[in-house]
């Protein structure tokens, strides 16, 4: 008796995109970095004082960019739109659409109170944008009540933000690798690390290395979090004790691929957790290494997820492109942080030493 076996595989491209590990990515290190922002500008401790500022830059570079991402993601903006004219509040990603204006709106005006002292001394000084700089400060005054209930909101806006993209990622059944209960922990923790590196990043641009050993001192502890959610999900699916994980990590196993991807990410993660614990000092490859660290898991998570297959026996290889939902999306969404970077910091003095006094605000 003659047995036939046929084994079917279905290739397919990935649902999710460059596109939505750009959005995840930026949304996630600009919501670490407004926390970073609140010691400083919200809290007033003088020792955070430069760094919170830095930290807002860099919270409003990454979350006036990763909208963009998101909406070049659903490739057309009436389908962001028909989450408000039929919302579904069943879909953490219809909440989401909430959640997005909520914190980008309290980001804006919470930057906007910590930026009214600086915008009426630059009206003072003079110039062709003379008017138009007394025109933003509307008066100029340093309100510690009114930013710190911007802060409230915006943080309110964060913290659901935070829940909600790695919520709506974990309910995906279908994908072994995204549902677990573990990933919003991680992505929680790893956005951390972004949002540090991020901070990090426009400190060095500012050449203010003082900064730094208290910058490493909070990334060694974002980085040894993430790294212990990664051990307990590896724990979990070794023994078992979580089905989808262990179905994830048995389709892994065998993959040559995924083993250099995750030595890769172990290794980098390892060197950056040594280097920024080792040399206080160091600004630049700790930033680096951290925003690396951050991006790649998204990236292994969302592109990598989408590999392992569903049914049949067929990976499902994805090849980046150079088009726009490739590498020309990727270049395109730091092109435009670039670009705010250096729009937000040609516009306001965000490194004014010399002229503080005894005002706290920026």
């Amino acid at each position: 008796m003659t047995t036939t076996v046929e084994v079917l595989g279905f290739a397919r491209g990935p649902d999710w995109l460059p596109w939505a590990v750009q959005y995840f990515f930026l949304i996630g290190v600009s919501c670490a970095a407004f926390f970073v922002s609140l010691p400083g500008l919200a809290w007033r401790r003088p020792a955070w004082r430069a760094l919170s500022r830095y930290a807002l830059l860099a919270a409003l570079v990454s979350g006036l960019t990763a909208p963009v991402a998101l909406m070049a993601d659903l490739h057309q903006p009436g389908r962001f739109l028909n989450f408000y004219l039929h919302p579904n509040f069943g879909s953490w990603m219809a909440w989401g659409s909430f959640f997005i204006p909520l914190y980008v709106g309290g980001l804006l005006l919470y930057a906007w109170l910590c930026l009214r002292p600086a915008l009426a001394r630059l009206a003072d000084d003079g110039g062709r944008l003379a008017p138009l700089y007394r025109q933003l400060a509307y008066g100029g005054h340093d309100s510690p009540g009114a930013i710190r209930l911007a802060a409230l909101a915006c943080g309110l806006g964060a913290v659901l933000l935070l829940l909600y993209t790695g919520m709506e990622t974990m309910i995906v059944s279908a994908r072994a690798l995204w549902h677990t209960p573990v990933l919003p922990l991680v992505f929680a923790a790893s956005a951390g690390v972004g949002g540090l590196g991020m901070t990090q990043l426009v400190a060095a641009l500012a050449g203010r290395r003082e900064l730094a050993p208290l910058l490493n001192r909070w990334l060694v502890r974002c980085l040894g979090a993430s790294l212990v959610l990664i051990a307990v999900w590896f724990v979990l699916a070794a023994s078992g004790s979580a089905s989808h994980s262990a179905e994830a990590l048995a389709a892994l196993a065998g993959s040559r691929v995924w083993a250099m991807t995750g030595l890769w990410f172990l290794a980098t993660t390892l060197f950056s957790l040594w280097l920024s614990a080792a040399r206080p000092q160091a600004l630049w490859a700790p930033a680096l290494l951290a925003l690396h660290g951050a991006w790649l898991l998204r990236w292994i998570v969302f592109i990598g997820g989408q590999g392992i297959p569903k049914m049949g026996s067929t990976w499902y290889a994805y090849s980046l492109g150079i088009g726009a939902d490739g590498l020309l999306g990727i270049v395109g969404s730091l092109g435009l942080a670039l670009f705010l970077y250096v729009a937000l910091t040609a516009f306001v003095p965000w490194d004014a030493r010399n002229e503080m006094g005894e005002n706290h605000g920026i």
